[in-house]
């Protein structure tokens, strides 16, 4: 019997159609088929990239992160000193203060 496009050949392999037979993957539902090596792979490339992504801008805000701080450190520094001088400033005024007001 001569095989045409729309008839099935029945052989050793049972109800499987001849084109079942050369491509015996077709007649797994979608995402069955193929479902070694290329299916797993995707989503694991996926969350490894994903991962790297969420990694690198992890990187980058925690570098953003240590330099505002350092700048913070600066500020605070400046600023204690020139909160110390004050406070010397202030200090030796009240002394020059008490020492030419004499106390009642």
């Amino acid at each position: 019997m001569a095989v045409t496009g729309d008839e099935t050949e029945t052989g050793t392999a049972g109800d499987m159609t001849a084109c079942q037979l050369r491509n015996p993957s077709s007649s797994l539902p979608q995402g069955v088929a193929g479902a070694g090596a290329h299916s797993s792979q995707k989503p694991k490339a996926e969350a490894l990239q994903k991962r790297e992504l969420r990694l690198m801008k992890n990187r980058k805000a925690a570098s953003e992160s240590r330099i505002r701080k350092k700048e913070y450190m600066h500020y605070l520094e400046d600023r204690l000193a020139a909160l110390e001088m004050e406070n010397a400033t202030l200090k030796a005024r009240l002394q020059l203060s008490n020492d030419t007001c004499p106390d009642e």
